[in-house]
């Protein structure tokens, strides 16, 4: 991409505070115009097809469709898109997964007002970013020599459900939250404790802990 382009961006959160929050950070940079925005992972997918833009900032967490399952469809769609994924979750529970499915990078929603406009300058021009501590943590995971854990098998939806049961909320609580029936998110905690052979959330939550999975 040419320096002088005026890179767009595309905005997926479902939180207009955050979205407008974003905007603010870049409004500064002359280089970087916000194109686009979707409050949800379907509207993400059709409107971001018609914006025309360099890169999406697209939060993990989006209410109907997961951030790494729209991640998944664009990347699908358009290879060669730059898309930079926001989290809440500190960068080790989540950065791993979405880069194995195509993010040129990941930044947590903290970090985003010191590292934004940087991060999105560098996966506009085609390379990766990642904050030092997630470099670190790659590393780290790079040089060890260890079998692939229980959780890694589980699916992005099954990996979700799993986080947030161990945070001590109920099924209930987390089908409101994904905008998902209790009966679905009921079957993603019984295939994730089959596939992890564990009996109950008591098992679920203690190997969550162990493995660092929940602050």
């Amino acid at each position: 991409m040419n320096q002088k382009t005026t890179i767009r961006v595309f905005i997926a959160d479902d939180h207009a505070i955050v979205r407008a929050g974003l905007k603010q950070i870049l409004s500064d940079s002359p280089d970087i115009i916000v194109a686009g925005e979707a409050e949800n992972g379907l509207d993400a997918i059709k409107m971001f097809r018609k914006a025309k833009c360099h890169v999406m900032l697209l939060d993990i967490s989006m209410p109907d469709k997961s951030g790494i399952d729209v991640l998944k469809q664009v990347k699908k769609e358009n290879p060669d898109m730059a898309v930079l994924m926001l989290s809440m979750h500190r960068e080790d529970q989540y950065a791993i997964r979405s880069l194995k499915a195509g993010a040129a990078g990941y930044l947590t929603k903290q970090s985003a007002p010191k590292e934004l406009v940087t991060a999105i300058r560098q996966v506009a021009a085609g390379q990766k970013y990642v904050s030092a501590a997630l470099a670190q943590e790659l590393a780290a995971q790079v040089s060890e020599d260890h079998t692939t854990p229980l959780h890694d098998t589980l699916s992005d939806r099954e990996y979700q459900t799993l986080t947030m049961i161990a945070s001590g909320k109920t099924v209930s609580a987390i089908a409101e939250e994904l905008s998902l029936s209790v009966k679905t998110i009921s079957e993603y905690r019984a295939r994730l404790l089959v596939k992890m052979k564990l009996k109950n959330s008591a098992e679920l939550t203690h190997y969550a802990i162990k493995n660092q999975l929940i602050e």
